[in-house]
Order: C-alpha cells, then structure tokens, then sequence
C-alpha cells in the first residue's frame, strides 16, 4: 500500500470518527435535557411564607432521597470491586503462575545478618579475633649468636672448617 493510499484511508478513517463523536455528544445533551425535565421540574418561587417552606420541605426529602441511592449505588460499586479482586486473585491461583519478584544483590555483615535474624534483643558479635588464644613469639638464639661475620667466615676457611662444617651437619 503507498503511503498516499494510507493517508487517504487515515483520513477517512479520523473524518468519519469525528461525524460519530459528535452525534454522541448531540445524543448525551438530549438525554442529559429530558432527564433533567423528568425528574426536576421548572421552580416556580411561591409568593407566601408558608408556600416556601413547604418548597424547602420538598427540596430537602428529594435531597435525602438521592444521597441514600447515591450511598447504596457506592455499597453495590465497592461490593462488586470487592468481587473483582477476589475474582482476578482465583484465577491468577488456578494459572499457577506467579511472577518471582527481582532479587537485589545485599551486603551485610555477619553481625548485620545475624541481628537480622534474631532481632534487635539479641546483641550478637563475631569478633572472631577475640576468641583466639594469645601467641608469644619466641626470639631465636640464633639470630643473638651471629655476631661478627669476619669470625665465622675465618672459622670454615682452610680443610680444617670444612671438616667442621661436615661434622656439624652430620
């Protein structure tokens, strides 16, 4: 189809569209008349006190009147609504299907994550430092003996030092 063809037929399309939105709104002014005419009648101010009270009597039981269909037409829309949800959570059950919300990635400490669990009462530490024992190091009697290294370097010098050196490993 060329676009020309496509835009006459848009064209078409919106002109007739416009003609039914305007009926529909010439029909709804209509009927909004003739309800109008039913049920509120042309007000003719009475002359004497006594015509205008019993008028205001009048105008107050219409008004009652309207509030209690307005309240039982809320109680009807709120028991079907009501209906509705129950009605679209049974067939979302029977599908079976259940969408699995996202799963954010959370960074907790230890600590974090077991107050978490246990609640606020219970004050839980892992200071995994504070139950290790104590070590003591020990210094080498070695490292103390070297010394000079002059001494030890004429002590293996010759045969005589490489027989100790032998011995010694021995």
């Amino acid at each position: 189809m060329t676009s020309s063809r496509r835009h006459h037929l848009k064209s078409l399309m919106l002109g007739i569209a416009k003609g039914l939105l305007e009926k529909e709104a010439a029909q709804l002014e209509v009927d909004r008349a003739a309800y109008m005419a039913e049920n509120c009648p042309d007000l003719s101010m009475p002359g004497s006190t006594q015509e205008l009270q019993e008028l205001c009597k009048k105008l107050h039981s219409n008004i009652d009147k309207v509030d209690e269909e307005r309240y039982d037409l809320e109680a009807k829309v709120a028991k079907s609504d009501k209906e509705i949800e129950d009605l679209k959570i049974k067939v979302i059950d029977l599908k079976g299907k259940f969408k699995k919300p996202a799963l954010r990635k959370v960074r907790m400490s230890a600590d974090q994550m077991l107050q978490a669990l246990l609640g606020s009462k219970h004050k839980v530490s892992l200071d995994l430092r504070a139950n290790l024992k104590q070590v003591k190091k020990e210094v080498k009697e070695e490292a103390a003996d070297v010394g000079d290294w002059r001494k030890n370097i004429e002590d293996k010098a010759g045969m005589d030092g490489r027989k100790k050196m032998f011995e010694g490993e021995a």
